[in-house]
């Protein structure tokens, strides 16, 4: 259970309770503004909550001391909404993916570079790309190559908050596709954040609705999106249309 406050008496996320069990994609959808990303990034403790309770496989985060949590947050990851600003623009593909397993690894130069070679394959990319900058690319080869640094650490746990927003409807389709086949290849759990409907409904085992910061409904993706029980959730159905994936 975990509740944030920003400036004054506004709370981003109030009062939340919520597992997400391994495995499983749980959705978490609301309108902008609505605390879903505060959410997520309490999650990881990217954000401090003011108040809660926030545990990974068993493991009390708030408790953790700086150095567990970078043993921690090698299994908890992140994919970020903005593919244009996401990515340090000084740097090329093979820093960028490499970054992690750099801080992290202590991996011989050889074995690096064949990873990262690997986990651009993962992701429909071929290596040529390593000495390109992130500039040269389009936002759905920069959300690919996001994904790829993600993986690098083989985390267990990743938040993608809103990834395919930014892009058009066709390329998001595709990393959706892209997502749903990688958690499948590497076991992977996700908390998968979207304004979105009809994307959380294709890909989500389960479905929490968000509204002003409170979690007005969780359940099943078939029982929230066939017999919804809050009035916001079936706004929410209604209002966004259905889409090709």
């Amino acid at each position: 259970m975990l509740g944030s406050r920003a400036k004054g008496e506004v709370r981003a996320v109030d009062d939340v309770s919520l597992d997400i069990h391994a495995g499983e994609t749980l959705g978490l959808v609301g309108e902008s503004g609505s605390g879903k990303s505060t959410l997520g990034r309490l999650v990881l403790r990217l954000i401090e909550p003011s108040s809660g309770t926030l545990r990974f496989e068993g493991r009390d985060l708030l408790a953790a001391s700086h150095s567990e949590m970078r043993r921690i947050r090698r299994d908890m990851q992140i994919i970020f909404q903005d593919p244009f600003g996401s990515l340090d623009p000084r740097m090329n593909v093979e820093s960028i993916i490499s970054e992690p397993l750099v801080i992290h690894e202590k991996m011989a130069l050889n074995a690096r570079r064949g990873r990262v070679a690997e986990l651009l394959r993962a992701v429909g990319l071929d290596q040529s790309i390593l000495p390109r900058f992130p500039h040269e690319f389009s936002g759905g080869q920069r959300q690919r190559i996001g994904i790829a640094r993600a993986l690098a650490l083989r985390p267990k746990f990743i938040v993608a908050d809103e990834p395919v927003s930014a892009l058009d409807v066709s390329v998001g389709a595709q990393i959706v596709n892209l997502l749903a086949q990688l958690q499948r290849e590497f076991g992977l759990t996700y908390l998968f954040i979207s304004h979105s409907m009809p994307v959380v409904r294709y890909l989500a085992t389960r479905i929490a609705v968000m509204y002003r910061g409170k979690m007005v409904e969780v359940g099943e993706t078939s029982q929230i999106t066939e017999r919804p029980q809050h009035p916001y959730t079936r706004s929410l159905l209604e209002a966004t249309p259905e889409i090709a994936v």
